[in-house]
């Protein structure tokens, strides 16, 4: 079932999402070579809860973190951890949740650690603005097709691949609610769109072959050919005329010019 949302219940969760904002800022902080992924998951909490929230994703289905770490040819929900080091040239996808007065927040953004080759940066470039074009076609009366081949034409033009095993999803109470919204699709297909649906889209975009592998973690997912994958997302409300993006890149954007 889809849950409309009123606009009092928008506000809500644009609290939650811009508490997600702040906090992969603060991540974004501390992202450099020689810091290890359990260190970012340990700000990402105590940043949530000093901020009266929860993290959104600790203990979801069992996940034994409070952000998702993915580095290099991990795709998602990578799990930190103290073994895990980054090195300058890696890329990591920080997945975070939070969970304050009954609604959830989710936000994911690719970081460059250290100097990072030309290809990968035009990767976590064509993914970021495919994010973008995926949301702009989140509005009412549009379906959720038009969104997934606006985020699948423009990474395909460009050479990439287009992960069809993980995809992006309503979001609310729950940290995952109907629609399932795919990175991928045809236009004019799917669920009609109407104002009220909330959904975070995710773009996952491989610099090789789209196909995953999962770890025996039972979490982390990698791309079968090991080559790099980018992750951005944003949760958004559709409406008439023009998505509502809730959650925010500018804080985190604020912290990597300085």
């Amino acid at each position: 079932m889809i849950f409309l949302k009123t606009d009092e219940e928008i506000e809500l969760l644009r609290i939650s999402n811009q508490l997600v904002a702040r906090t992969l800022a603060e991540v974004a902080k501390l992202i450099a070579p020689g810091v290890s992924t359990a260190t970012l998951d340990k700000i990402a909490e105590e940043f949530i809860r000093d901020n009266g929230a929860v993290p959104g994703f600790l203990g979801y289905g069992g996940f034994p973190k409070s952000i998702c770490t993915s580095v290099n040819e991990q795709v998602v929900h990578g799990i930190p951890s103290d073994e895990v080091i980054l090195r300058d040239g890696d890329i990591i996808s920080v997945d975070c949740g939070a969970y304050i007065n009954g609604f959830h927040g989710d936000s994911a953004y690719t970081f460059e650690v250290g100097e990072v080759s030309p290809e990968v940066k035009n990767l976590l470039k064509v993914t970021k603005e495919s994010l973008y074009l995926g949301i702009e076609q989140a509005v009412e009366g549009k379906r959720l097709g038009d969104v997934g081949y606006a985020i699948q034409s423009h990474c395909e033009n460009h050479g990439y691949s287009v992960v069809r095993e993980m995809i992006g999803h309503g979001v609310g109470r729950d940290l995952h609610e109907s629609p399932e919204v795919p990175n991928y699709g045809r236009r004019g297909n799917g669920i009609m769109l109407k104002s009220g649906m909330t959904i975070a889209i995710e773009p996952m975009i491989n610099l090789g072959k789209r196909q995953l592998i999962f770890e025996k973690d039972g979490w982390t997912t990698r791309t079968i050919d090991r080559l790099p994958s980018a992750h951005f997302e944003h949760s958004v409300a559709v409406r008439k005329g023009k998505a509502d993006i809730l959650s925010s890149f500018e804080y985190i954007e604020e912290v990597l010019k300085k």
